[in-house]
This record gives structure tokens, C-alpha cells and sequence, in this order.
């Protein structure tokens, strides 16, 4: 484990050491678990963006898309049950 030095305002640490205590922690601990979540978000955003990107580029490689529209209403049309012709992908509009 090492060491980092962070500087926080008055009004920020008096903040933290507030909330700490109301989550029956220590300000350090605290502070661990915040700077954990915002890496756990960072994260995941950027997993989220290179896979769109791999879908996107999917999709540019085949040329072939479908309307959303038309995949609402069959996404709809299965939920509630009723029959549903699969729609028909065409070529990608550039």
C-alpha cells in the first residue's frame, strides 16, 4: 500500500467528516470508498464506449441496420406476446 497526500478545502473536509459519521465511518474510510466508486464509474463508462464503439464498427462493417421503430414495435409486440415477424435489416444510410 502507499501513500498519497490530497488537499481538501475546510469546507470539504468538514463535509466528508460529516457524512462519515453519518455512515458510521471514518473520514478516511470514507474518502477509500468515494474514490473507489468514482473509478468503479470510470470504468464502466469506458467499457460502455468501446463497446458501442465494437457494435458500431459491427455495424459499419455489415452495412445492414433497422430502424428503431421497427424494432420497438416488435420488441413490444413479443413482450406482450402476441406474434411477431422478425423486420428486415437494410443498408446502412450514410
Amino acid at each position: 500500500m502507499s501513500t498519497t497526500t490530497i488537499r481538501l478545502s475546510d469546507e470539504l473536509k468538514s463535509r466528508v467528516a460529516r457524512a462519515a459519521r453519518r455512515a458510521g465511518t471514518t473520514s478516511h474510510n470514507f474518502i477509500l470508498e468515494a474514490i473507489a466508486e468514482k473509478a468503479d464509474q470510470a470504468e464502466r463508462r469506458a467499457d460502455f464506449h468501446d463497446e458501442a464503439e465494437r457494435r458500431y464498427a459491427a455495424i459499419a462493417a455489415s452495412g445492414k441496420t433497422i430502424a428503431w421503430s421497427e424494432m420497438r414495435r416488435y420488441l413490444e409486440d413479443r413482450i406482450a406476446g402476441r406474434a411477431a415477424a422478425r423486420p428486415a435489416s437494410r443498408k446502412l444510410a450514410r
